[in-house]
C-alpha cells in the first residue's frame, strides 16, 4: 500500500491545499493530511479547529485521513508507515526552502521520498497568511477556501477582534 503524508499548518486550509489533497489522493492508496506543529507560526486556529476543518473538507474522499503530529516528520512517518512525503509549490520561491527540507529529511531517513506537486494555476496566489488576512479585514474568502469551512472562519475572527 502506497501512504503517502501531506504535511502542513493548514491555518487554515485553503483551496490550493484541497487541490493538492484530491490530486494526491488519485496518485497513492492513502494519503494522511497532517497538521504538524511549527515552532516558528503563531497559529490562529487551533488544532483542534484545523483538524476539523480538514475533516469537514475532505469527507468525500475515502483514502484520505487527517492526523495531527508533532516533533519528527520522518519520526511520524514511520509510526504510520509512509513513505512519501507530499509538498505542494505555489511558485518557485517555494521550491528553495522545500527542497531544503526535503534533503534533511531524506538525510535523516533515506527511504523518505519527498513528491513535489504544483499546485493548480489558479490557486498560485493563495496562502494561509493572505487568507487570514482578507478575513481579518472583511474580504470575501469564496474561492479562497472551501465553502464547508468560511462561516467556521469568519466567526472566529468575529469573537477574537471583538
Amino acid at each position: 500500500m502506497k501512504i503517502a503524508v501531506y504535511p502542513g499548518s493548514f491555518d487554515p486550509v485553503t483551496n490550493g491545499h484541497l487541490d493538492i489533497i484530491e490530486r494526491s489522493s488519485k496518485v497513492f492508496d492513502k494519503v494522511i493530511v497532517t497538521i504538524m506543529k511549527n515552532s516558528s507560526k503563531s497559529p490562529m486556529f487551533s488544532v483542534e479547529e484545523r483538524l476539523e476543518f480538514l475533516r469537514k473538507v475532505t469527507k468525500n474522499l475515502d483514502n484520505v485521513e487527517v492526523d495531527c503530529g508533532s516533533g519528527l516528520l520522518v519520526n511520524y512517518m514511520k509510526q504510520k508507515h509512509a513513505r512519501i512525503i507530499i509538498k505542494g509549490l505555489r511558485a518557485v520561491s517555494d521550491f528553495e526552502y522545500e527542497f531544503q527540507m526535503a534533503l534533511m529529511n531524506s538525510k535523516l531517513n533515506p527511504e523518505i521520498e519527498t513528491l513535489f506537486m504544483t499546485t493548480s494555476s489558479k490557486y498560485s496566489y493563495l496562502s494561509s497568511s493572505v487568507v487570514k488576512e482578507v478575513a481579518i479585514l472583511g474580504g470575501c474568502l469564496k474561492e479562497l477556501v472551501p465553502d464547508e469551512i468560511i462561516f467556521d472562519i469568519v466567526n472566529k475572527i468575529r469573537k477574537t477582534r471583538g
